[in-house]
């Protein structure tokens, strides 16, 4: 069985869908690993050290390939290139991009969104989404440092006492408690708030304190549900205060297949002070904070709010690494007795993530979206 490692298309995006280690596994299996020239050059994965595995670099990588490996979805366009019954993994926007689901199924191909993989004991080897995510958080509050024009850390020198920088963490998911954990280590006073009742805990074992604000229960998979109004208006109110007295915002709060929660209005926005910096990690799906773009900085009464939508490529090298060990736990766990792909789907975690099987598209907020959209 070939499988196909692409060079990532987006233009911001640097990391790689496999790393030699995972390369040589697949090889050990008795795979065809193919590899499309400098797919690992934004990650530091050469394309000798691709070769040194075992692969084959080449630009008719997909040629005859029965699975494609890819980090971000690939373009509709892309989509005629690969084989008829191939099988592509990656983050596929299965919620979202309906024009990319309807494209994969009626190529009557089968593919595997990590984003979809249930989040239980069983499959954290595999959970794609919270290895991305911890180096998401990671990287957000590294970057609201860098365009800060405060100090985290509290300093005494002769010329006086720098007090430390105030962080807000809207959001208490594997991205935040990274943003909290960074931010900390780095000398913030750092307050944090999700919805879920559950995370007040976490919150504190970290050393942050943990904002007073309307909490509910997760749902099933673990995930904030969407809110009422008068919950919304009443964690607005709470939340306001803190937002006033923050330097330094990271939002990280998101709902699978719905928009991202409205955490920070412009009312909100203009008690800040000027110099504050918000990173809105939510950008791409809506923004938790009011004015936020996807990929822009937008400045607003002095305050610069960023809507970065890829941070984990920011580390590019660790978050290919983590990538790759997650696929190979999926792919492991899809192969068959005769060494290629049997996907089960008496498996909770393969049936979880195959949101198209054979162009049958299986899962449900990927039909609720199809239908949704319909021409």
């Amino acid at each position: 069985m070939r499988a196909a490692v692409l060079h990532e298309r987006s233009p911001d995006e640097r990391r790689v869908a496999a790393v030699a280690a995972t390369v040589e596994k697949m090889t050990e299996w008795g795979w065809d690993v193919a590899v499309e020239p400098g797919a690992g050059a934004g990650a530091g994965v050469t394309d000798g050290a691709f070769t040194a595995a075992g692969a084959t670099v080449t630009r008719d990588a997909l040629a005859g390939a029965a699975l494609v490996l890819q980090v971000g979805p690939p373009e509709p366009s892309l989509i005629g290139e690969f084989g008829e019954g191939s099988t592509v993994v990656g983050f596929l926007d299965p919620f979202v991009r309906a024009d990319l689901i309807r494209e994969i199924a009626r190529r009557r191909l089968t593919a595997l969104a990590v984003e979809a993989i249930p989040r239980i004991t069983l499959a954290q080897s595999m959970d794609a989404l919270s290895s991305q995510a911890n180096l998401a958080g990671y990287a957000a509050v590294l970057a609201a440092a860098g365009a800060s024009p405060r100090m985290f850390p509290m300093m005494v020198t002769a010329a006086g006492t720098i007090p430390p920088a105030k962080a807000l963490i809207l959001g208490v998911g594997v991205a935040g408690l990274q943003a909290i954990a960074t931010a900390r280590r780095l000398g913030a006073v750092v307050h944090a708030y999700d919805i879920r009742t559950e995370t007040k805990e976490q919150v504190e074992s970290l050393g942050a304190r943990f904002v007073a604000a309307p909490t509910e229960e997760a749902d099933e998979g673990g995930y904030a549900r969407e809110v009422e109004e008068d919950t919304q208006a009443r964690q607005h109110e709470a939340l306001a205060p803190f937002v006033a007295d923050a330097d330094i915002i990271v939002t990280t709060a998101q709902i699978p297949g719905r928009g991202a929660p409205r955490l920070v209005t412009s009312e909100m926005l203009a008690e800040m002070r000027p110099g504050s910096v918000i990173i809105d990690m939510a950008a791409a799906t809506g923004g938790n904070v009011e004015g936020s773009r996807p990929g822009e900085v937008v400045e607003i009464g002095g305050v610069a709010i960023h809507g970065p939508t890829n941070l984990a490529s920011a580390v590019a090298a660790d978050a290919s690494r983590m990538y790759a060990r997650n696929l190979i736990g999926l792919l492991e766990r899809a192969r068959g007795d005769g060494g290629g792909l049997a996907i089960d789907l008496d498996d909770e975690i393969l049936d979880g993530c195959t949101v198209v099987h054979e162009g049958e598209v299986r899962h449900p907020l990927s039909t609720a979206l199809l239908e949704r959209t319909a021409p």
